[in-house]
């Protein structure tokens, strides 16, 4: 007993160092975005309207990058566990060839068709006019994000946090800066509104990449190596396509049918997409102890199962089950303490419809964030950290395209329901899968050790 509590400990602590800087990670993630409502917030509600609808393409990018670094992330983790190097640098290189591949995609289509892109989202011409200016210049941050996510990815799965957060803190005082200079013109710099967002958010990417490829140099064993591209290990791409493209499906599957909640709500009104574009900025800072406690826990728990000791990772999972539960609560507290502050701040550009949909819409959130929290831990943080990412993808097709967006739809123009019991009905997409995510979870054939001996040897190793 007195080993068992000895180990359990060292869990906690190990988990609890990896917390503290994913959460600051988080926030500065969210916080960016809040940053941006909060100065649009002096432009207007069409400015505010219009990045939030555009923002659904980097929601969907973002899925992309997290799919792929996801693959990244359970891979390189296990083989960290057993000190395989060498296998890391050649996953790496896998995928950032797929990420650089549709980053180029999406950043071609930003910079030659940003209308085209807005009128899936909206017909106000007025907001496709804003939002399209927003886009072509995004295109540049699409093509940086693309490659510094991967390394992030690869430097978070080997417990290198603090160097991730240290490049997030820049990021983020950039951005914030920049931010002000070009939305007011500060400086000297034009007064762009909108359009200052995404120069903002491009120009601090780009410096965030540098940034990146600085540690890389002063790193000894995981480096930011373009060049790994190009390797070629048959059994190792054959890993990470059976591993990562799950989990892509998976969050592609989620951040599209997610991005036609915004769709439903879009043509609904712009007063919902006032709305609704407040709460996800909140949701957002709420949910970030649960998003922290998902990727620490994958993490360890991954270097855990690389070691081969899967059944001390199934005690180890129930920890973090319980320490999830616990982020989903204080995710709940802290929306509500922030209520009044966002209610009084959105009062200054939102209409009285808009505003009465926002404090509903921001109870509605107190629950929905516990749904969300159990379900990320599960299938995004413990199934993936065994390499099982088939289940979830399953499970979130079947649950976001055969349930929540049907659904959606249905109740807002079949039905044609009020705009709150439309937004009540899709945020009921989480709990639904509740019972077989859970069941899962207990079956522990989550579980695997999936590294390989001998992937470099002469016999085993071949081209693609």
């Amino acid at each position: 007993m007195g080993r068992k509590h000895t180990l359990d400990n060292g869990f906690s602590k190990q988990m609890y160092r990896l917390l503290i800087p994913l959460v600051i990670q988080n926030l500065l993630s969210a916080a960016v975005s809040s940053c941006d409502v909060v100065m649009l917030n002096y432009v207007g509600q069409s400015s505010i309207s219009a990045v939030s609808l555009a923002a659904n393409y980097a929601s969907v990018i973002s899925m992309v990058f997290y799919g792929l670094g996801t693959g990244a992330t359970l891979l390189c983790a296990q083989y960290y566990g057993k000190r395989d190097f060498q296998a890391i640098r050649v996953v790496e290189g896998i995928a950032l060839r797929y990420s650089v591949i549709i980053t180029l995609a999406v950043s071609l289509l930003a910079f030659t068709a940003p209308r085209a892109m807005m009128r899936l989202f909206t017909e106000d011409a007025e907001l496709i006019a804003i939002g399209a200016d927003y886009l072509r210049v995004m295109g540049i941050t699409y093509l940086c994000w693309g490659i510094l996510e991967i390394y992030l990815a690869v430097l978070r799965s080997i417990g290198r946090v603090t160097v991730c957060m240290v490049l997030n803190v820049m990021t983020f005082v950039l951005n914030i800066l920049l931010n002000a200079v070009f939305i007011f013109g500060l400086l000297g710099a034009p007064k762009l509104g909108a359009k200052g967002v995404a120069i903002a958010t491009a120009a601090s990417r780009v410096v965030e990449l540098i940034g990146c490829f600085v540690v890389s140099a002063f790193s000894k064993d995981v480096k930011l190596d373009l060049g790994a591209m190009f390797c070629r290990n048959k059994l190792l791409t054959g890993d990470f396509i059976r591993l990562a493209m799950p989990a892509l499906g998976n969050d592609l599957s989620w951040g599209l049918a997610f991005s036609m909640y915004s769709v439903i709500l879009g043509h609904l009104g712009n007063d919902a997409v006032a709305a609704n574009s407040m709460v996800v900025v909140v949701r957002n800072l709420s949910s970030t102890f649960c998003f922290a406690v998902a990727s620490a826990g994958g993490i360890l728990l991954g270097n855990v199962m690389g070691e081969g000791k899967l059944d001390k990772a199934k005690e180890y999972a129930s920890q973090v089950m319980k320490m999830t539960v616990a982020s989903g609560l204080v995710g709940a507290v802290i929306l509500i303490a922030c209520m009044p502050l966002v209610l009084r701040f959105a009062s200054a550009s939102l209409s009285d419809t808009a505003m009465g949909y926002l404090k509903v819409m921001l109870w509605i959130n107190t629950y929905y964030i516990m749904g969300g929290a159990v379900n990320t831990s599960l299938i995004a943080g413990i199934f993936r950290a065994g390499g099982d990412t088939r289940f979830g993808l399953i499970c979130d097709t079947i649950d976001m395209w055969c349930y929540a967006v049907p659904l959606g739809f249905f109740a807002a123009f079949v039905l044609k329901l009020p705009v709150l019991w439309v937004y009540f009905l899709l945020c009921t997409d989480e709990f639904v899968k509740w019972p077989w995510v859970i069941a899962h979870y207990r079956s522990g054939k989550w579980a695997k050790n999936i590294t390989r001996e001998g992937l470099f040897t002469q016999a085993e190793e071949a081209k693609d």
